[in-house]
Protein backbone atom coordinates (compact mmCIF):
# COMPACT_ATOMS: atom_id res chain seq x y z
CA UNK A 1 0.00 0.00 0.00
CA UNK A 2 1.33 3.39 -0.94
CA UNK A 3 0.85 6.29 1.46
CA UNK A 4 0.08 9.35 -0.63
CA UNK A 5 -0.22 13.02 0.26
CA UNK A 6 -4.01 12.80 0.62
CA UNK A 7 -3.79 9.94 3.15
CA UNK A 8 -0.97 11.65 5.03
CA UNK A 9 -3.08 14.80 5.29
CA UNK A 10 -5.94 12.74 6.70
CA UNK A 11 -3.62 11.04 9.21
CA UNK A 12 -2.20 14.41 10.12
CA UNK A 13 -5.69 15.72 10.88
CA UNK A 14 -6.70 12.62 12.87
CA UNK A 15 -3.53 12.69 14.95
CA UNK A 16 -3.66 16.47 15.38
CA UNK A 17 -0.07 16.72 14.19
CA UNK A 18 1.45 19.29 11.87
CA UNK A 19 4.03 17.76 9.58
CA UNK A 20 6.61 20.09 8.11
CA UNK A 21 6.63 20.20 4.30
CA UNK A 22 10.31 19.25 4.22
CA UNK A 23 9.56 16.01 6.13
CA UNK A 24 6.42 14.89 4.26
CA UNK A 25 8.20 12.75 1.64
CA UNK A 26 10.34 11.04 4.26
CA UNK A 27 7.34 10.31 6.49
CA UNK A 28 5.28 8.99 3.56
CA UNK A 29 8.13 6.66 2.67
CA UNK A 30 8.52 5.47 6.27
CA UNK A 31 4.78 4.87 6.67
CA UNK A 32 4.66 2.97 3.38
CA UNK A 33 7.50 0.72 4.59
CA UNK A 34 5.71 0.08 7.88
CA UNK A 35 2.42 -0.82 6.17
CA UNK A 36 4.24 -3.10 3.72
CA UNK A 37 5.97 -4.87 6.61
CA UNK A 38 2.62 -5.46 8.32
CA UNK A 39 1.18 -6.78 5.06
CA UNK A 40 4.08 -9.28 4.94
CA UNK A 41 3.16 -10.47 8.43
CA UNK A 42 -0.37 -11.17 7.21
CA UNK A 43 1.05 -13.68 4.74
CA UNK A 44 2.40 -15.93 7.51
CA UNK A 45 0.60 -19.21 8.07
CA UNK A 46 -0.15 -19.30 11.78
CA UNK A 47 -2.95 -21.85 11.82
CA UNK A 48 -0.92 -24.37 13.82
CA UNK A 49 0.40 -21.81 16.28
CA UNK A 50 -1.02 -21.58 19.77
CA UNK A 51 -2.40 -18.07 20.19
CA UNK A 52 -2.47 -18.40 23.98
CA UNK A 53 1.30 -18.61 24.38
CA UNK A 54 2.72 -16.99 27.47
CA UNK A 55 6.33 -16.69 28.52
CA UNK A 56 5.83 -17.42 32.21
CA UNK A 57 4.14 -20.30 33.98
CA UNK A 58 2.64 -18.09 36.64
CA UNK A 59 -0.56 -16.28 35.95
CA UNK A 60 -1.21 -12.76 37.04
CA UNK A 61 -2.57 -12.55 40.52
CA UNK A 62 -5.55 -10.26 40.56
CA UNK A 63 -6.69 -8.32 43.55
CA UNK A 64 -10.30 -8.29 44.66
CA UNK A 65 -12.23 -5.41 43.18
CA UNK A 66 -13.54 -3.88 46.37
CA UNK A 67 -14.97 -0.40 46.29
CA UNK A 68 -13.94 1.91 49.09
CA UNK A 69 -14.60 5.57 49.55
CA UNK A 70 -12.43 7.50 51.92
CA UNK A 71 -14.24 10.80 52.41
CA UNK A 72 -11.08 12.83 52.93
CA UNK A 73 -9.45 11.49 49.74
CA UNK A 74 -12.61 12.08 47.69
CA UNK A 75 -12.89 15.64 49.03
CA UNK A 76 -9.21 16.30 48.30
CA UNK A 77 -9.61 15.13 44.69
CA UNK A 78 -12.88 16.98 44.12
CA UNK A 79 -11.57 20.30 45.40
CA UNK A 80 -9.47 20.52 42.18
CA UNK A 81 -12.53 20.06 39.98
CA UNK A 82 -14.06 23.14 38.37
CA UNK A 83 -17.53 21.53 38.62
CA UNK A 84 -18.84 18.78 40.84
CA UNK A 85 -22.18 17.32 41.72
CA UNK A 86 -23.12 14.56 44.20
CA UNK A 87 -19.45 13.93 45.01
CA UNK A 88 -18.65 13.36 41.30
CA UNK A 89 -16.92 15.27 38.53
CA UNK A 90 -19.16 17.15 36.09
CA UNK A 91 -17.75 17.13 32.56
CA UNK A 92 -18.97 18.46 29.22
CA UNK A 93 -21.13 16.14 27.16
CA UNK A 94 -19.13 14.83 24.19
CA UNK A 95 -21.44 12.13 22.81
CA UNK A 96 -24.85 13.03 21.49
Amino acid sequence: MEIDNKLLTKLEKLSKLNIDESKRDEIMSDLTNIVNFIENLNELNLEDENSLYQSTKDTSRLRDDISSQNKTIVDEILKNSPKQEDRSFVVAKIIE
